[in-house]
């Protein structure tokens, strides 16, 4: 019997953080509410990252600390350049899946764009309706495009060359990868799932918004690609499972694949599930901003008097997100997409997030009135269980609460071990945001179709 398998993105299992003296790499080791190791194992420095969460990170002196003094640094404001190639016949999914027939237009960016509300799921760049599920996937290749032209750089296809092997020892498993171009979480994983763990920081690093450009993925492709960090881990995921299909020794099952992480590996995962349609469940963990939260949101919050990443303060801590994205984070009505349609491309595949409002500069309003807006398109589709959220407070970041355990297992037993565990009515928030407002009117204004 093949296996299913999670890929989970970091080196580290965040849940063990909290019994160590030392915080290990990658682990929270202050900020406000912090009760756990406040010292880092060597070769680490515990960095303040903003009020809320300190995390150590590779080094033998701490960077200038990010504070949220810094998010209203001025950033340039030139805009991208628009595309202005013909429409293409078919659109591909670089991350390895099927293509998109007929002709589909996917401009990288969108000229004159301006819109305070969260953008429509439902119209088409040139504001014509979106009424099948076939149009849906036109829609979705738009979305795609313009997240790469706006925000996460570009996603290269599978490389001309990738072999690899797999050996085992005991219960054990190693899969080794090799590709190259020619010239030209801390969640409980049930049994029966195999886990791969995906050193993603090896692939792209993040250690800094200095550290663009380096990592595996620019070793191959060179350091001046545009690529941001996470879409250099989705090409990482895609290229494991490009592995696994071609190496039926691993005893994996390709059809049943989820990925997951949390934190910014929580943001990875998101991105993952997105652009590789072969994963059949994507599961983000207290993603925040660059996660299953919104932009325009987030700054909502934070124009509430709540203390929320926002796009400004990221795009000056770590270097997930394109250079290009700079452009934009002082006006986020300029973008054309916000995340709820990054959450939309996961439709319908399996798709459940979970947040922590503990921790205020997650963002908490803008996680569930992200995920909200993206519920709209798995309704359309027909799909709505397909989808959950579990919002709640009561446990550190990135420590598994086990109340959330059941939720987390119904999707594991739907999407990878093929039962029949109902999904109904896991979709919920304890509405804890910080005293901001929520008024799902102002920013969802469409009406949910029936795509046929």
């Amino acid at each position: 019997m093949k296996l299913s398998t999670i890929i989970r993105l970091g080196s580290a299992c965040a849940v063990a953080q909290l019994s160590r003296a030392q915080s290990p790499q990658w682990g929270q080791c202050g900020g406000i509410g912090w009760n756990g190791a406040k010292t880092c194992i060597s070769g680490n420095v515990c960095t303040v990252i903003n009020p809320y969460y300190s995390q150590c990170l590779p080094g033998t002196q701490a960077p200038p600390p990010t504070t949220s003094s810094q998010a209203t640094t001025p950033v340039p404001t030139t805009p991208a350049s628009t595309s202005t190639s013909s429409p293409p016949t078919s659109t591909s999914n670089p991350g390895g899946g099927s293509s998109v027939p007929g002709t589909c237009s996917t401009p990288l960016t969108i000229s004159g764009y301006n819109n305070a509300a969260l953008p429509n799921p439902f119209l088409f760049d040139d504001g014509t309706p979106v009424q099948t599920q076939e149009d849906w996937a036109c829609r979705r290749a738009q979305i795609a495009s313009l997240i790469q032209g706006y925000e996460a750089g570009s996603l290269p296809p599978k490389p001309s060359s990738l072999s690899a092997t797999f050996t085992q020892s005991g219960t054990t498993g190693t899969l080794a990868i090799t590709a190259s171009n020619d010239e030209g979480g801390s969640i409980p994983i049930p049994a029966g799932i195999a886990k791969l763990t995906y050193s993603n920081s090896d692939m792209a690093q993040q250690n800094s918004a200095s550290s663009r450009g380096i990592g595996l993925f620019y070793n191959l492709y060179g350091s001046s690609h545009n690529a941001s960090a996470m879409t250099a881990w989705v090409w990482g995921v895609s290229r494991i499972i490009d592995a696994l299909e071609s190496t039926p020794a691993a005893n994996i099952n390709t059809q049943k694949i989820a990925v997951t992480g949390c934190s910014r590996d929580g943001k990875g995962a998101l991105m993952a599930g997105a652009f590789e349609t072969r994963i059949a469940l994507t599961i983000p963990q207290e993603s925040g901003s660059g996660g299953d939260a919104c932009w325009r949101l987030s700054k909502f919050e934070q124009d509430k008097g709540a203390v929320v990443q926002t796009a400004t303060e990221i795009v000056g801590e770590n270097d997930w997100f394109s250079a290009s994205f700079n452009n934009y984070v002082n006006n986020l009505n300029q973008l054309p997409y916000d995340h709820h349609l990054l959450l939309a491309m996961v439709a319908p595949r399996g798709l459940i997030s979970f947040e922590n409002t503990d921790f205020v500069w997650l963002s908490p309003l803008s996680s569930w009135g992200c995920v909200s807006a993206a519920r709209t398109v798995y309704q359309a589709l027909g799909v709505p269980n397909n989808h959950g959220f579990e919002q709640v407070g009561g446990h550190q970041h990135c420590q598994w609460p086990s109340s959330l355990t059941p939720s987390l297992n119904a999707f594991f037993d739907k999407f990878l071990l093929g039962g029949s565990t109902s999904t109904s009515n896991l979709f919920s928030t304890n509405n804890v945001f910080g005293g901001v407002p929520w008024t799902s009117s102002q920013w969802i204004n469409w009406n949910t179709p029936t795509l046929t």
